[in-house]
């Protein structure tokens, strides 16, 4: 009998998605989709006149998730108009896994249950890499792709490299997976990830919550990296079990890298030796220690994104301002993750630390990560944001200019008016 081919954890992805026992980089195949997930500003507005001029219906209503995370809520005619769109054509498209204006699509899709080990996902967003810390092989397309899709419930995919990124040690209190992915950044770049799967693994990893996976596997995106995978376990299992996804559906074991499967590139990080982290305008890459930053006053400081307004991220936002107040030359905004997550730090007393500190409590969504909404800077005026992004004029005016840090950073930002170390505020 022949022995089986040794594979990486993305390479037995794909090939359980193209229905071949085994996979090779570079090979290109063509697979079938599990699960196609859409927002209301990437979603129907720009594939339903597709649709519509290729008279096409959807492979399968019950494989397609939409979630309104952009545009809500509605600040104006347009934003109204594209959310009711929106709505429309899920009830006409017979999509039943609607969740409308129940947070940031990385965020509602793990909560609701829709994503386990194994499974070949596409989303409509760039951080859809987000869907790999629960071992599924997940990634972004734009319009024209997903509407391919959603007819033919197929994609054709070049079969990834793995790159794996390795990391060992104990975090110092402060540290956290923004600060590592930042570093990351700093070190790779932003095409580190050279469009292939970036598999993130080693005893730190494996001691991360889910949470915090989730923060790596969405900024994949900006080390360029078409997949952030994490191999499942325990804490995977768990975390499933608890949105609701039932225990025979989650497969911990099938789902893991050969020993012996071959890596493209390795590179090791010591988690022991990394300080609480920041990147400055106007790239994720331009990421340093927080001390390298000098005395920069910031004007608004931004807990929110798929990436850093979680209810872990909120409880870390909390431990810094308990007792503690915003400073007066300083705002600080919070857009919760997801309503659950609004619903989760009410209950627990997060928010009314968070609000009894100062700061100014927003709804759900995107906000002004993406520049919608409220919370968008003016000219000439200086954030520190914990969203995944910072380039130039994205979260408002040009002249703007956004640092990214945790939010334990952020929050200790807050409080001295000025990018500050949050371990000067943890003790």
């Amino acid at each position: 009998m022949a022995q089986a081919i040794p594979m990486t954890l993305a390479e037995k992805l794909v090939a359980r998605a193209a229905g071949q026992d085994s996979v090779r980089p570079g090979e290109v195949v063509t697979t079938k989709v599990d699960l196609a997930m859409m927002h209301d500003s990437g979603g129907p507005r720009r594939v339903a006149p597709m649709l519509e001029r290729l008279q096409a219906k959807l492979w399968n209503p019950d494989r397609v998730v939409v979630i309104s995370d952009h545009y809500v809520p509605a600040v104006d005619a347009e934003s109204a108009g594209i959310l009711d769109l929106t709505r429309k054509w899920v009830k006409a498209a017979g999509v039943t896994r609607f969740h409308d204006m129940q947070g940031i699509c990385h965020v509602v899709l793990p909560e609701r249950g829709h994503l386990r080990p194994g499974l070949f996902v596409v989303g409509g967003d760039s951080h859809s890499p987000t869907g790999g810390a629960f071992g599924a092989y997940m990634f972004g397309v734009g319009a024209t792709e997903m509407c391919g899709v959603l007819v033919t419930g197929e994609i054709w995919l070049r079969v990834p490299e793995t790159i794996l990124l390795h990391w060992t040690g104990r975090r110092v209190p402060g540290v956290v997976a923004k600060d590592m992915i930042l570093a990351m950044c700093a070190k790779l770049g932003m095409d580190g990830g050279r469009y292939q799967a970036i598999q993130y693994a080693g005893d730190t990893v494996a001691s991360l919550p889910m949470q915090e996976r989730m923060t790596l596997s969405n900024m994949a995106a900006e080390l360029g990296a078409q997949a952030g995978l994490i191999a499942p376990d325990t804490v995977t299992h768990d975390y499933l079990l608890a949105a609701g996804v039932p225990a025979h559906e989650i497969d911990i074991e099938n789902w893991q890298g050969d020993a012996d499967a071959v890596v493209a590139e390795q590179h090791d990080f010591d988690a022991a030796a990394l300080s609480p982290m920041v990147a400055a305008p106007h790239s994720p890459a331009n990421s340093a220690a927080v001390g390298e930053h000098g005395n920069v006053s910031v004007d608004q400081a931004y807990i929110g994104a798929c990436t850093g307004a979680k209810i872990n991220d909120l409880r870390m936002a909390a431990s810094v301002l308990k007792g503690r107040k915003v400073a007066s030359s300083t705002r600080l905004l919070i857009a919760p993750a997801s309503a659950r997550t609004t619903a989760e730090a009410a209950a627990d007393g997060t928010l009314a630390v968070l609000t009894e500190a100062g700061a100014i409590l927003l709804s759900s969504g995107c906000g002004a990560c993406a520049g919608y909404g409220a919370g968008v800077l003016a000219e000439n005026e200086t954030c520190i944001a914990s969203t995944a992004r910072n380039f130039k004029g994205r979260m408002g005016a040009g002249s703007s200019r956004v640092y990214l840090g945790s939010p334990y950073t952020v929050a200790a930002s807050a409080v001295a008016g000025r990018i500050a170390d949050p371990r000067e505020f943890l003790a």
